[in-house]
């Protein structure tokens, strides 16, 4: 399991909402522990996906979602990682059988390919971690 944790769009946003309290006392840890070495990581998909969540009000961030964003991309010893286009076509050719909700199969690929352990609640993802196709921690 890699010492790189990316985080999964939910984590971010509960952890940048100080929402500890949806974690557990472990992942809050482990995020600690991970933003403390500089090894915390974070989809540039999770911002657009906060964007459209934002902007069809799914979710409420109490300020303009850029103001939000750049918050929350300051939080201590997080890095953001780019898309690339070897991530966009792992994406397209993940193997086994993972469904097709695109910033899944975008944070499953980046964490594949870039070789960290996905921090998620997701059940989609924490079963296809247990299949052995990535690293994977339930939150």
């Amino acid at each position: 399991m890699s010492n790189q944790l990316l985080l999964d769009t939910h984590i971010w946003l509960w952890f940048a909402l100080g929402m500890q309290n949806k974690l557990s006392t472990d992942t809050v840890a482990a995020i600690d522990h991970s933003a403390s070495q500089g090894q915390l990581q974070l989809s540039v998909m999770s911002i657009w996906e906060i964007s459209l969540l934002a902007a069809k009000e799914s979710i409420h961030l109490g300020q303009p979602t850029t103001d939000w964003v750049a918050k929350a991309l300051s939080l201590k010893g997080l890095q953001l990682t780019q898309l690339t286009p070897e991530i966009a076509i792992e994406s397209n050719q993940l193997p086994g059988n993972f469904h097709p909700d695109p910033v899944d199969r975008m944070l499953v690929a980046t964490a594949r390919c870039m070789g960290f352990t996905l921090l998620t609640r997701d059940k989609a993802i924490l079963k296809y971690a247990g299949q052995g196709y990535l690293a994977a921690i339930k939150s």
